[in-house]
């Protein structure tokens, strides 16, 4: 088939996707159907939990191993949809639908070209996984999933880029920040007041610049989201909590930055987590030669995906645009999913791992 054969089928399986609401950690019928659907072009779909993904035929473990990978999930409709989400309405070149530019273009767009490239000799065994829980960050999304797979090389993660590739990505930590005072009554102005005590740990959140920066990612943002203090309006707060946001280059891991961050504020500072690193992919590697060479704009995405999950080197890619995401009506244009085609067919057919 000609590559608009495979953009045209491409098409098809997202409308069908976009019909099948598909939640984090409730994707377990649109898994089913993918899975049905790969395994009537012949191929044997593999599944742990709501994971699906399968290898190209002839895998051999003595070659290098490259993942086409993107997620089924979808977050919920958020408000002021005009169309359904569920339904799949197409309006000139676009085609809108919940989770149809994230990241449902994605998923279609890397499955045939999972199909086209294993038709042709390769010197590298490919493998498509479509993982669950990406928008949670879940532990049983593609985390639990590498487990399962054979060693892998490379992965292009499928993400609205507008087909750009991030070659770093920056990491998350969310801090619970708690400081400590002692109650008392507001008119005698007794007490120790542990919001006051915030403001000073929130001024330092607010303004303080760890040194280390880099080329793609600048640096390390942190941002203070949530507060919450005080019982009523006369009484003097004896605790005070508040959450940060951090968002880490590659520079530093989130055990250092946790760390560094509980040496300097007077606090307590507990992590949710340290798992979401940043990633960085070195620009020598021929993933990224060839991308260059094509044209291709390299530069650091701000926002999260299961890249921060992947212990190789890794590059984000995809059709769409990361401003459509999470957005009522959100819409991914037809002629960007065989631009996306095309483009990764040309980055990826003959390349030597």
């Amino acid at each position: 088939m000609e590559i608009s054969e495979y953009a045209k089928e491409a098409v098809v399986l997202l409308k069908n996707m976009i019909c099948i609401p598909s939640f984090s950690r409730e994707e377990g019928k649109v898994a089913d159907w993918l899975q049905r659907y790969i395994e009537l072009q012949g191929y044997t779909a593999n599944r742990l939990g709501n994971n699906v993904w399968l290898m190209s035929p002839g895998f051999d473990p003595s070659r290098r191993t490259l993942l086409l990978n993107s997620h089924i999930d979808t977050v919920k409709p958020v408000e002021g949809w005009t169309h359904d989400p569920f339904r799949p309405t197409p309006e000139g070149t676009k085609l809108y639908g919940l989770g149809s530019n994230d990241a449902g273009a994605s998923v279609v767009s890397l499955l045939q070209v999972f199909f086209m490239l294993s038709a042709r000799p390769q010197s590298y065994n490919l493998i498509f996984a479509a993982s669950a829980e990406e928008e949670v960050s879940g532990a049983n999304g593609i985390e639990s999933l590498l487990k399962e797979l054979p060693a892998i090389d490379f992965a292009i993660v499928g993400e609205p880029t507008e087909m750009q590739v991030a070659v770093a990505e920056k990491g998350l930590m969310v801090l619970d920040c708690t400081t400590f005072g002692k109650s008392g009554h507001a008119a005698h102005g007794t007490g120790d007041n542990a919001l006051y005590k915030a403001m000073d740990a929130i001024d330092w959140f607010r303004h303080y610049e760890f040194p280390l920066q880099t080329e793609f990612l600048g640096p390390v943002r942190m941002t203070v989201t949530q507060i919450n203090a005080g019982t009523q309006h006369n009484v003097i707060p004896d605790k005070c909590s508040f959450v940060v946001d951090v968002r880490s280059n590659e520079m530093y891991s989130n055990v250092e930055l946790l760390e560094l961050i509980q040496g300097f504020v007077d606090c307590r500072v507990t992590a949710r987590s340290t798992r979401l690193s940043s990633t960085a992919t070195p620009l020598d590697h021929p993933v990224v030669r060839r991308a260059q060479a094509m044209g291709r704009e390299l530069y650091g995405s701000p926002t999260l995906s299961d890249q921060a999950l992947m212990p190789f080197p890794s590059v984000k890619m995809g059709p769409g645009k990361s401003a459509r995401s999470h957005t009522a009506n959100e819409y991914i244009r037809i002629p960007e999913i065989e631009e996306a085609i095309e483009v990764y067919v040309e980055l990826l057919d003959g390349l030597a791992l």
